[in-house]
């Protein structure tokens, strides 16, 4: 099919595709899972994870929701006003209870 009548988790994963095609060592990804729906942004956020795991690539991932991404991050940043105001793990950043109010509503 043409690149125009895929779904958007379709046209998203085209995209990481032929930038994988380049063997990059660096994958910038700016918002991967904005406007999917919950399943397809899990299966999408997964695909990114298994992605790093099997070729190695270094990910960088900017992405406005932080809930679906959290999981399978190795580390990150949560940044405010342009800086960085939290910094961890994956799971020093799920169990900041300042993270579980603003993403997780807990």
């Amino acid at each position: 099919r043409e690149g125009g009548f895929l779904s958007g988790g379709e046209q998203q994963m085209l995209a990481i595709g032929r930038a994988l095609m380049a063997q990059p060592k660096l994958l910038l990804l700016d918002e991967p899972l904005l406007g999917l729906s919950p399943l397809v942004e899990s299966m999408l956020a997964q695909a990114i994870k298994d992605i790093n795991e099997q070729t190695g690539i270094t990910i960088l991932i900017a992405e406005q929701y932080a809930r679906p991404i959290l999981p399978i991050i190795q580390y990150g940043y949560i940044l405010e006003n342009g800086g960085a105001v939290l910094e961890g793990t994956s799971q020093d950043l799920m169990d900041n209870p300042d993270v579980k109010s603003a993403y997780f509503g807990l």
